[in-house]
């Protein structure tokens, strides 16, 4: 199942957003035009639905409430408003849809209220809509969804399941290497990589060593002279060991702690890639890898998530990664800041980057120089 059309009001960078989704999505825009915030809609819908989350601590703990959520550009309508269609993998044809509306009590707790919720089967029948009668009779009721209710959800329990299983990666190699040096909780969903081999560890054996064998054979592409990856434990702690060759028998031995930040992160990115298969978000994939690689790694991305039929959402930067020809221009989304918030465009929809296309540019070169900031050329002589 994948999320094929997203519809959004008031949420952070975008005051409006109506985009049709593919199975692999590349985001690209100018720094702060809102791509992790465009990611963050997918995880606040995960932090909702998953076992002990919800929608306050969605709200209040993760994203310090409605105020910081709410998009400056709101103004006569200030509720927050999400509605997700769901399609089978590789059709078109929507299965479910799911919409919520958020709001903030304007005086007393202020509590965070589900201004309506709303769900609809592939048939168009409600399931259910709120606000209901029990709700007007009982506000608190309104301070949680459906979705983290057991009791509630049963009859699209899939959609449920779907949110709670998203995954979401931006591997920090540090946190990897020097776990033990960061104190504190860790952030929820582990997005940063810190327990990331703890949840290697709880990978059934048999099924570990056949992912670590397939992420062995793609590391050997891109990795001079590695031989052989294995994982270990050590005191009790789990640890990655690296075998290259050396003229010196035994001597090409390395734990993570001594891994190139390249090679974590083809790790991380490699394993999150075989890791379930609900929506894998991936913030700046090509992050400490060489160009070679990353023009692989749409194509690669690709064949993998085909496999699992598992949507794959991507931000970016990269030229490298864009230089691919078999990007489609429907699979970008395009980030525009403007006085009213950011816009969402599907590359698609831009006749000037089709043409573009169409005359033998690459969809790097048709759509990076349109992201740039019109004043970028100036930044070398503001330090003369």
């Amino acid at each position: 199942m994948i999320i094929s059309r997203l519809i959004v009001k008031n949420w952070k960078n975008f005051k409006s957003i109506d985009v049709e989704l593919q199975e692999r999505v590349i985001i690209v825009g100018a720094n702060a035009s809102g791509k992790s915030n465009f990611l963050d809609i997918f995880r606040f819908l995960r932090d909702i639905a998953k076992p002990g989350g919800g929608l306050q601590p969605a709200v209040i703990e993760e994203r310090g409430g409605v105020s910081k959520i709410r998009s400056l550009s709101a103004r006569t309508n200030p509720t927050i408003e999400i509605e997700v269609h769901f399609s089978e993998f590789g059709t078109r044809d929507v299965i479910w849809k799911y919409k919520i509306g958020i709001t903030q009590e304007s005086r007393g707790g202020r509590l965070q209220l589900i201004k309506y919720e709303k769900v609809s089967d592939k048939n168009g029948k409600v399931l259910f809509e709120r606000p209901n009668l029990d709700d007007e009779k009982d506000k608190k009721r309104k301070t949680q969804t459906y979705l983290e209710q057991i009791n509630t959800n049963s009859e699209f329990r899939e959609i449920v399941t779907f949110f709670e299983k998203t995954l979401y990666l931006h591997l920090v190699p540090q946190l990897l290497k020097y776990p033990r040096a960061f104190t504190g909780p860790d952030l929820s969903g582990d997005p940063f990589g810190r327990g990331f081999l703890d949840r290697i560890a709880k990978v059934p054996e048999k099924t570990r060593n056949v992912s670590l064998r397939r992420v062995q054979e793609v590391l050997k592409l891109a990795v001079p002279k590695l031989k052989e990856l294995k994982f270990t434990t050590e005191l009790g702690y789990p640890h990655l060991e690296a075998i290259y060759e050396h003229w010196r028998p035994n001597a090409g031995k390395q734990q993570e702690d001594q891994f190139s930040d390249g090679t974590l992160r083809m790790i991380g990115l490699f394993w999150a890639l075989q890791e379930g298969d609900s929506l894998l978000l991936l913030e700046e994939p090509e992050l400490s890898l060489n160009g070679a690689i990353v023009s692989k790694l749409a194509s690669l991305i690709y064949k993998l998530q085909k496999l699992k039929k598992r949507q794959v959402i991507i931000t970016s930067h990269s030229s490298d990664l864009l230089q691919d020809r078999g990007i489609s221009l429907s699979e970008i989304l395009i980030l525009e800041p403007t006085n009213e918030g950011t816009v969402v465009k599907t590359a698609s929809s831009i006749k000037e980057i089709q043409y573009m296309l169409d005359e033998g540019m690459t969809p790097s070169e048709a759509i990076l120089p349109r992201i740039a900031p019109n004043s970028i050329n100036q930044i070398a002589f503001e330090f003369q």
